[in-house]
This record gives structure tokens, C-alpha cells and sequence, in this order.
């Protein structure tokens, strides 16, 4: 690639970043879910004539969290080989089309294969090919770039809700629904028409590759066959599950254990995001300048104050119960942010799509075990503060997967 080229794509990849985010806040309508449930539930309740909880519609999120990987990595070869634009269009299409579809649903059943079928398989294209687009575009900012785009992923648990709230008082669930699908779904396909795939020999100016794997680009068979990758998706899986233990059930900690109203309640579940949200930007930022272990190993040190400031918060301490709050989402924010340029870093780019869709197993394991563990305790007689030490547990395990990939990559 010549200088005239080069220089081109470095003004054009930072309006090809801010699609890229401009998407990725509109896939984060995931987060909107607690309030579409509790509506969606009281529908659906009248429509059947009988009783349905947002319980017993659970089931649904986590089938469009637990879906992720499988269209990351099917939709991650695609990209990888034609670009981004397809499998993000496509990815749109499926999110609108499954929020609409959960609309007009009136089964329980048919809202489950809606949201976690349509709109999971959705999510998980838009948000690989966003990602590691991003992250292409910027191989001397891949921390920064993964931040940006991770962030504005973030923001969404903080705008869609009310957004969705203010659309159930106004216009219903049904209307509401149908409005966000088509809403979000034409965002992120337009977006998608704009995204172009990365040329595999763009380096900016003042960088030099250094990396042999960077170079070569190791195929997903390969990064298997590579010692460093199993340490890298143990810690990955150590520093989410704490969070995911946590993030996943905040309001009821807070009621329970601290004694909250559900405002205030609320409020500990804003911080959360807020901070998890600013962790992804700032951990993306030192991780570049810092390195991608020592700043992951840092998260972990985070993660293990915050689960200690939540452990010795009594009833009435709310102060210490949001900074523990604070402490674990910034942790949280920082391995979701780091993750995917850690991976093109480790394994190259010219795979990085599959590859860091196999590399998100790690998380998506977090997501369904740290929740699931949390629960079980919880209805098995464990109090609040176990809970805490098996989050720390984990923490402690990803310290010495952190200073065994240090010891691998050097």
C-alpha cells in the first residue's frame, strides 16, 4: 500500500469508528430488556389468562446471550473472507425483525424463539463484525478502538431503557417493541452499507509490526494448537464471572443484603453500567500504552476490592455498596474492551473475526455460569458473602492465568 493510500485510511477509519459505535448503541438494545419483560409478561398474561412473570421470560435473554458465539464465529468467517457489510446488514435485519416478531408475539414460546432466537442470532453478527472491524482499522490503537466501540455498546444499558419505559407508558408493548425494532434494525443496516473491510496491509504511520503471528495470521485450527490460547479464554472466563455473579443480580443484592428501596435499588444497577461503561474506555486506552496483561491484571486487583467492599457492606451502608459497585464494573468494562485487540494482537488479523468468536466462548460461559452459580447458592442456603468469595476465587485464578500468558507471550 502506498503513502497517498495509507494516508487515506487513517482519516477515513475514524468515521468508519464512529459507525461502528453508532451501531453497536443501537445492538445494545439487549439491555433493554428488564423493562421489556415486565410488560411483555403483563401482555401475554392477559392474552393467555394466566399468570406469566418476567421469571418465567428469563429464559429468553439468555438464550440471546448464550447464542453469541455460534453466529460470532459462523458470521466471523464471512467477514474475515468478504467484509463486514453483509454479515452486519444481515445481523440488523435479524435484530429488527426479531424485536418486531416479539411484538406481535402471544405465546410465551413464540416470544422466547423471537428474542432469543432472531434477535440473539442477530446480536451476535453485528457485534463480532463490529468489534473486530474496529479494532482492523486501528492496529496501533487496538485497545482504544476496542474501548470506543465496546463503550458505546455499554452506553445503551443506560439510554434504551428509559427510552423503552417512556414508549410501554406511551404507545404499549406492542408498539414499543415494533418501534425499536424497526428503529434500531434500519440503524444498523445503514450503518452496515458504510463499513468496509480493512486492506490486510494497512500499517499507519510510525508502526511497525513486530509480531510473526501478526503478520502470518494464524487461522482458528492454528490459535487451538497454540499453547497461549487456553490461558488467555481461562482468564477471560475468571475475569467475567465475578461481574456477571454481580451485574446480574445487583437490585435484589441491594434490596436484601443492604437494604435499599427499589429506587435506590436501581440506582446501584445505573452505576454498574456507568462504570462498566468507563472502564471499557479507559482500560482500552491504558491497555495500549500499558500493556494488555498488566492492565487485565489490574481489572482482577479491581475486581477483588470490589468484591470485598460488597462482602463487608452491612444493612444501611448504601454509600459502600455503590462503590463496590463501582469497582466490579469498571472491571467488568475492562475485559470486554481488551479482549478482542488482545486476540488480533496474539493471533493476527487475518482471522481475528473466527478467532476472537471462539475467544467470547470464555465470556459467554461467564455469562450463563456466574448467574447460575449465584442463584444455586442463593437457593441452597449460601449467604451473600460466599457468593463474594467464590467471585474472588475466580479473581485469584485469573491473576495466575495473567502471569502464565505473560510468561507465554514474552
Amino acid at each position: 500500500m502506498n503513502a497517498e493510500m495509507t494516508l487515506q485510511l487513517e482519516k477515513r477509519r475514524w468515521w468508519i469508528l464512529a459507525v461502528i459505535g453508532l451501531i453497536n448503541l443501537c445492538a445494545g438494545s439487549i439491555y433493554a430488556w428488564s423493562v421489556l419483560a415486565a410488560a411483555s409478561a403483563a401482555k401475554l398474561s392477559s392474552v393467555l389468562g394466566t399468570a406469566v412473570t418476567p421469571g418465567d421470560l428469563a429464559i429468553a435473554f439468555g438464550v440471546a446471550n448464550a447464542v453469541g458465539p455460534i453466529p460470532m464465529i459462523l458470521g466471523g468467517a464471512i467477514n474475515d473472507r468478504f467484509g463486514p457489510r453483509t454479515v452486519i446488514v444481515a445481523g440488523g435485519f435479524l435484530m429488527g425483525l426479531g424485536l418486531i416478531c416479539c411484538g406481535l408475539a402471544e405465546s410465551v414460546g413464540t416470544l422466547i424463539a423471537a428474542y432469543g432466537g432472531l434477535f440473539g442470532l442477530g446480536l451476535g453478527l453485528t457485534y463480532g463484525a463490529c468489534i473486530t472491524t474496529a479494532v482492523r482499522y486501528f492496529p496501533d490503537r487496538r485497545g482504544m478502538a476496542g474501548g470506543i466501540v465496546t463503550a458505546a455498546y455499554g452506553m445503551s444499558s443506560v439510554l434504551v431503557p428509559p427510552i423503552a419505559q417512556a414508549l410501554i407508558g406511551s404507545v404499549g408493548i406492542t408498539a414499543t417493541f415494533i418501534i425499536l425494532g424497526t428503529v434500531c434494525g434500519a440503524a444498523i443496516m445503514a450503518g452496515g452499507f458504510v463499513c468496509r473491510q480493512c486492506p490486510p496491509d494497512f500499517v499507519p504511520h510510525g508502526m511497525v509490526k513486530k509480531a510473526k503471528a501478526e503478520a502470518k495470521g494464524l487461522t482458528w485450527r492454528e490459535m487451538l494448537r497454540s499453547p497461549v490460547f487456553y490461558p488467555m479464554i481461562a482468564l477471560l472466563l475468571s475475569g467475567a464471572f465475578a461481574g456477571m455473579m454481580i451485574i446480574s443480580q445487583a437490585a435484589s443484592i441491594a434490596r436484601h443484603e443492604i437494604g435499599m428501596t427499589a429506587a435506590a435499588a436501581a440506582v446501584s444497577v445505573s452505576v454498574i453500567a456507568l462504570f462498566n461503561m468507563a472502564g471499557r474506555l479507559v482500560a482500552g486506552i491504558l491497555s495500549d500504552h500499558l500493556g494488555r496483561i498488566t492492565v487485565l491484571a489490574g481489572a482482577l486487583c479491581l475486581s477483588l476490592a470490589g468484591l470485598f467492599t460488597l462482602m463487608t457492606a452491612g444493612m444501611g451502608d448504601f454509600a459502600q455498596y455503590y462503590l463496590g459497585c463501582v469497582l466490579v464494573g469498571l472491571s467488568f468494562g475492562a475485559f470486554m474492551a481488551i479482549y478482542p485487540g488482545f486476540t488480533a494482537e496474539r493471533f493476527g488479523t487475518a482471522h481475528s473475526s473466527v478467532n476472537y468468536g471462539i475467544m467470547f466462548c470464555g465470556f459467554a460461559a461467564a455469562g450463563f455460569g456466574g448467574p447460575a452459580l449465584m442463584r444455586w447458592m442463593q437457593h441452597t442456603g449460601f449467604v451473600f458473602s460466599d457468593c463474594c468469595m467464590v467471585g474472588a476465587a475466580f479473581c485469584l485464578l485469573g491473576l495466575v492465568f495473567a502471569a502464565v500468558c505473560r510468561r507465554m507471550v514474552k
